[in-house]
């Protein structure tokens, strides 16, 4: 089966577009045309991160993870391999996607509605920040694995290069303001500014926050600054 290439992300064609048009106008551009790259807003569906050691513990001895479909960030990937997340009182997620590639700790990053219905006390964190977080047991084809903790509902938050950060005029680890338009338009706070060499600028909203603004390809946003 192929492995599904990234696909070219709607903002980014009409960034482009809007460029091409207001200086063919001759025109100046408005402020957010003005952005060094397009503004893609991703919702982030329940998943896990996974060491080697659990992957071979869920997949068999040796298994590596496969690619199912590149993501927007380069280098990551949604795998082919699923597995199945069994929470307090028995309660279950089948099919839960695993992204890749390994991580150095596992983790599982759930909505508050999916949290709650499985019976999770899931904080909101920082993905990576698992101290002190519930555990979970999952379950794959070759067997299970128990983590002792990782649960969390991970912060919302953008990823940028220095250019992008140099524009919005942020560093790493601030905050800024998500607004999104549309029918339900609503502007999401505390944005947390995630800054690293090579990153593509991209927000990170979950399922929860996706559905309250019913965002979709063409619903239209905007990161402002947030003052402390």
């Amino acid at each position: 089966m192929a492995v599904q290439a990234p696909k070219l992300q709607r903002a980014a064609v009409e960034h482009l577009v809007r460029q091409v048009v207001y200086a063919r106008l001759g025109k100046p551009l408005p402020r957010a045309a003005q952005a060094p790259n397009p503004l893609v807003v991703n919702v982030s569906a329940r998943h896990c991160h996974l060491t080697q050691e659990a992957v071979e513990a869920l997949f068999g001895k040796g298994r590596q993870l496969s690619v199912y479909r590149w993501l927007y960030q380069e280098g990551q990937f949604a795998a082919r391999e699923t597995l199945t997340l069994i929470g307090p009182r028995s309660r279950v997620i089948s099919n839960l996607r695993i992204l890749g590639p390994c991580r150095s700790i596992n983790q599982v990053e759930l909505a508050y509605t999916d949290a709650i219905a499985l019976g999770f006390d899931a904080p909101l964190r920082l993905s990576g920040d698992i101290q002190g977080t519930p555990g979970c047991m999952l379950m794959g084809p070759a067997g299970f694995f128990r983590m002792e903790e990782g649960v969390i509902r991970a912060m919302r938050h953008v990823h940028m290069g220095p250019e992008d950060a140099a524009f919005y005029g942020v560093k790493d680890g601030e905050y800024m303001k998500l607004r999104v338009g549309g029918p339900c338009a609503l502007t999401l706070e505390n944005m947390l500014v995630r800054v690293s060499k090579g990153a593509r600028l991209e927000a990170h909203i979950d399922t929860d926050e996706g559905n309250a603004c019913h965002l979709l390809p063409d619903t239209p946003c905007e990161l402002v600054r947030q003052e402390s």
